[in-house]
């Protein structure tokens, strides 16, 4: 997807710093700065947001920061990413198009819109549906929008029941969807709860996602 450390490791601690304090203007400013200096969307992506919401969740985890810092971080990382979306969009089309949505009972909606914004930026048509997208609603997107791939995302174990019944949904009218399942969740979730579907694949991270895109 993208070599590493695209990004210096000062530049990364200073936004990290920034967004844990919650300086929006601190972090917009980086992240325009990266962008005038034309680093890759990926590099931004996975060196700059992921990296450092994975690091906010762990300090979460660890009772180091508040429920309002996580969410606050959120926010202006959600906010960030619209600095990305002209790049994003501008890339060709190809005539294909992915379902991303997180699951029934899923609140934690990034790592979700990241999976859609790197189909785009491959030229797919990425249609995100957001978080906590009920099973019938989901199903009816797909059954209208007939799209090439559904990736869903699963931030908490406890909603792997809501995961699977999608799953098992979809697999009971379409048997060819290729079907891509990531999120933290899956730190404690053995992957192979999906091996029993077929065409359900478990992808780690954005490079993996950028990899099955180039090979279909």
């Amino acid at each position: 997807m993208v070599s590493r450390e695209m990004i210096d490791e000062s530049v990364y601690r200073e936004y990290f710093d920034a967004l844990v304090v919650g300086d929006r203007a601190a972090c917009h400013g980086i992240v325009q700065n990266l962008l005038e200096q034309d680093t890759e969307i990926r590099a931004v992506y996975v060196e700059l947001f992921q990296r450092a919401m994975y690091e906010v969740g762990a300090l979460w985890e660890e009772n180091k920061i508040s429920v309002a810092t996580e969410h606050l971080a959120t926010a202006i990382t959600e906010s960030l990413m619209t600095l990305v979306y002209p790049k994003i969009f501008s890339a060709e089309h190809i005539g294909r198009s992915a379902i991303v949505s997180a699951v029934s009972n899923e609140y934690h909606q990034i790592g979700a819109k990241m999976v859609a914004d790197i189909f785009e930026l491959n030229g797919w048509n990425g249609y995100f549906l957001g978080a906590n997208t009920p099973t019938p609603d989901l199903v009816r997107a797909i059954v209208d929008r007939r799209p090439d791939v559904l990736a869903l995302s699963l931030s908490i174990s406890s909603n792997l029941p809501s995961l699977l019944e999608i799953i098992e949904q979809v697999r009971s009218f379409d048997d060819e969807l290729p079907i891509l399942v990531g999120g933290q969740a899956f730190r404690w979730i053995e992957a192979d709860v999906i091996l029993d579907f077929p065409r359900v694949e478990h992808l780690e991270t954005l490079e993996r996602l950028e990899l099955f895109i180039r090979n279909n």
